[in-house]
């Protein structure tokens, strides 16, 4: 069943509601386009829709509950996604992120945050940019160098699904803007490498600071199963173009290429705190786990 609450959250000069399921998205998705609404109203668990909305979505059948009762429905029917899974929530602790490792700078943060929330992104979006900004907290201990830490808000803010193409126009808006922001040149360089080189995830021996940034960008593949078939979920969004079995092909190639990698993690402490779930996760993505993104047991054949 759909449920909507009262046109009570301001934004945009208008006031919002919010419309759910308590049965699964893909009813809420369904009603929500037989009603004409944007999937860029999509926020993780809910669509919000502007008050002028209301009574005609009423009457297409949503129901009219009060704020609290809809958040109850969302906790007892599982689907409610908590603030920090929302990218939508994440913009003041990532603009309090920003503040602090360059000062100063708040329209060029405001930028980088609009490139992390474009609609089209299903994983790499504001959650990603959190989730490596706070593996790298782990990996270092909070001390992240700078060229690092600037590579992290850098490196996916350009992403359109090319491989490749992405992470070099990232590095190229990095030069572009890290220096009118009074970057050292050095620095500058230094971060645009790194970006560059989250298009293989394949540092050399020495190179300390590409092992911080690809270890904490790879950091994902060590979640815990439920999560990782989110994540899972959320790659597949984005390629959504493309049919089941052009995008299991290509799936199966990239996880092949991370379970060959010997070791997966650069650094130390990336590989005590991930290396084994990680390569649980690929094992078991390949092999055709129920409910994995690729269903596909032949690849074993492949891989002989």
């Amino acid at each position: 069943m759909i449920y909507i609450d009262p046109p009570m959250w301001p934004a945009h000069n208008t006031l919002f509601s919010h419309l759910v399921s308590d049965t699964g998205l893909d009813e809420l998705h369904a009603f929500t386009a037989a009603a004409g609404i944007s999937s860029r109203a999509f926020d993780g668990d809910h669509y919000d829709v502007p008050r002028e909305r209301y009574d005609a979505l009423v009457s297409r059948g949503a129901v009219p509950v009060s704020g609290g009762d809809l958040v109850r429905i969302l906790i007892a029917c599982g689907l409610r996604i908590p603030a920090r899974e929302r990218p939508s929530a994440l913009a003041g602790p990532l603009r309090h992120r920003w503040n602090r490792l360059l000062p100063g700078t708040p329209d060029l943060g405001g930028r980088l945050l609009e490139h992390w929330n474009e609609p089209h992104r299903r994983y790499h979006d504001r959650r990603h940019l959190l989730q490596v900004l706070e593996a790298l907290d782990l990996l270092t201990g909070s001390d992240v160098p700078l060229p690092v830490a600037l590579a992290a808000w850098f490196h996916d803010a350009v992403y359109t699904g090319r491989p490749g193409a992405d992470e070099e126009a990232s590095a190229r808006l990095a030069e572009q803007l890290l220096p009118v922001a009074g970057v050292p040149a050095a620095v500058t360089a230094e971060c645009a490498r790194l970006v560059r080189l989250t298009a293989t995830h394949d540092p050399a021996a020495a190179d300390i600071h590409g092992a911080l940034l690809t270890d904490a960008d790879l950091a994902v593949l060590a979640r815990e199963p439920a999560r990782y078939a989110a994540y899972l979920q959320g790659v597949r969004a984005e390629y959504a173009h493309l049919s089941a079995e052009d995008f299991a092909a290509g799936r199966r190639r990239v996880v092949r290429q991370l379970a060959a990698a010997d070791p997966l993690f650069r650094t130390p402490a990336g590989r005590r705190l991930w290396e084994e779930q990680a390569r649980r996760n690929l094992a078991e993505e390949l092999d055709g786990v129920p409910g994995v993104v690729v269903p596909s047991r032949t690849a074993a054949a492949d891989r002989q």
